[in-house]
């Protein structure tokens, strides 16, 4: 895609902060972006546009906003980000409204996302990992403290599309053979430190200056990657356990003031996606018979705090 090229119309379902920083940045550069969501987001919006607050820049954004599903009709692009426990439904709602050849893309947390989207609708989603520290600190603002890069793949012609189309707009878009690992290498550090995070209330640089709670990001991290060498999935650049450590602790202190998406959640008094993280991480261990007790004990707790055991 050139500069020439007129831009693809986007749709951005489930606009909360990763959806409004990379649908944001989208249409800084120029393409014609509405966003699906909530209706306190989409009157601030509508008000008064959407405002970034990055650590390169602070600029006001005009976006489309509407809280109607069926906006996403004649979309050219679909970036899925709701919340993984609304998959199958969200899935369901957007199927018949889907222009033939539009490319939907996963922007989510977890590793089975395309699959239940397929499930759940037919529809034939493409994965991406996303590494952004981002959080809505009040309608109509996305405050970004950290990275903002994407992977996707395996290599064809619409990932190649929708990399071509995320450069264009300055934001880092890689392309993977081996994208079941990357979600795998991203599923290690939200394992890591989502849950601590959030039942720790605390930031992920705090989590880096407690030895105690190293720890149990370093039994977490462990288990993980048990679980993946199980299911022949391989993460790349984490074969050496003390190499995947020494990533989560890099992610920690890139990202050491943000709270993880599961604490902002927990801080909101809305359902985390834990059965897409650390859940997952304990019954895909339980089937492939891998010990996993960190992680069930993470995921146990954080039901419990959420007040659905």
């Amino acid at each position: 895609m050139t500069d020439s090229q007129p831009w693809p119309r986007i749709a951005v379902v489930g606009a909360g902060a990763v959806g409004g920083y990379f649908g944001g940045l989208l249409a800084r550069a120029g393409a014609p972006v509405t966003m699906i969501g909530r209706l306190p987001f989409v009157e601030a919006v509508k008000k008064n546009g959407l405002f970034l607050d990055t650590v390169q820049f602070q600029e006001k954004v005009h976006v489309e906003a509407a809280t109607a599903i069926d906006t996403v009709r004649g979309a050219e692009v679909v970036l899925f980000c709701v919340k993984t426990t609304d998959n199958a439904a969200t899935a369901r709602a957007i199927a018949p409204l889907l222009s033939k050849g539009a490319i939907i893309l996963s922007m989510q947390n977890g590793v089975d996302n395309v699959e239940q989207i397929r499930a759940g609708a037919g529809i034939d989603a493409l994965p991406s990992v996303v590494y952004v520290a981002a959080s809505i600190p009040e309608p109509g603002r996305v405050k970004h403290v950290g990275r903002g890069d994407l992977v996707i793949g395996p290599k064809k012609e619409k990932t190649e599309r929708i990399a071509a189309l995320f450069s264009r707009a300055n934001v880092p878009c890689r392309i993977s053979e081996n994208i079941e690992g990357e979600l795998w290498t991203k599923l290690v550090w939200n394992c890591a430190l989502n849950a601590v995070s959030a039942l720790g209330h605390a930031k992920y640089g705090q989590i880096a200056g407690s030895a105690d709670a190293w720890k149990v990001v370093e039994a977490a991290v462990y288990e993980v990657l048990a679980v993946a060498r199980a299911a022949n999935i391989h993460p790349p650049g984490l074969e050496d356990p003390k190499a995947a450590l020494a990533g989560a602790l890099k992610i920690a202190t890139q990202m050491a003031e943000a709270l993880s998406s599961t604490a902002q959640d927990m801080n909101r008094g809305k359902l985390t996606e834990i059965d897409s993280l650390n859940g997952y991480v304990s019954r895909r261990g339980a089937e492939l018979g891998v010990p996993t007790p960190v992680n069930h004990a993470l995921y146990a707790l954080v039901k419990l705090a959420e007040g659905r055991s």
